[in-house]
């Protein structure tokens, strides 16, 4: 599978998500362990149905897999999603996929690298996400990447046999800190912008 460094991380780098790793999301999506945290265990995912979804429903702006740097192995997705330019807000969504590389810091990289791409290069001001109740090491990742919870529905998820609130977080770009993407180019820019006006004047 051929993958692109669109925006490099320490560890990872986020590549435009594209069909050809279908086989592989509808392995995910039929995995309890990822389902019941996304709220979609009582959906069946097939083949077919998740090919149509990559091809129709993914943000040409914003959607991204998560490949390691050291092999390039695809293990997760993250993207920003129902995106308002007028308002200039979005809605983020992310799972890791590859069991092995679960609670090792990498949700909270490629969060992290998706944030700073959504704010200083898509001059987006509030982007959100929804998550269950019960998912902890979730909520940890997300406080620690400076989200704050807005907002609960209460018992609106059934799973297993019961109701789950599911919890909205959102960040503004004023909260945002952190310089997390290593291709950019613009520091340079700006150097030799500075060395021209000096120049001039």
């Amino acid at each position: 599978m051929k993958y692109f460094k669109k925006l490099l991380g320490d560890r990872i780098y986020l590549s435009p998500r594209n069909s050809e790793d279908v086989e592989l999301f509808t392995e995910w999506l039929n995995d309890f362990e990822i389902t019941d945290y996304t709220g979609k265990s009582g959906i069946l995912t097939t083949l077919e149905g998740e090919k149509k979804y990559l091809e129709y429903h993914s943000s040409p702006e914003a959607t991204f897999v998560i490949v390691t740097n050291d092999d390039n192995k695809m293990i997760g997705t993250v993207g920003l999603e129902k995106i308002d330019n007028i308002n200039r807000t979005a809605t983020l969504g992310i799972f890791i996929g590859d069991k092995e590389y679960r609670d090792k810091g990498y949700g909270t990289e490629s969060i992290n690298l998706i944030l700073e791409y959504g704010f200083k290069y898509m001059n987006l001001n509030n982007i959100k996400l929804d998550l269950m109740e019960f998912n902890t090491r979730a909520l940890k990742c997300y406080e620690k990447c400076g989200f704050k919870e807005c907002g609960r529905r209460r018992k609106c998820k059934f799973i297993n046999g019961k109701y789950y609130d599911s919890i909205s977080m959102d960040i503004l770009a004023e909260e945002f800190e952190g310089d997390y993407i290593r291709n950019k180019n613009i520091k340079n820019r700006l150097n030799r912008v500075d060395e021209i006006e000096i120049i001039i004047v």
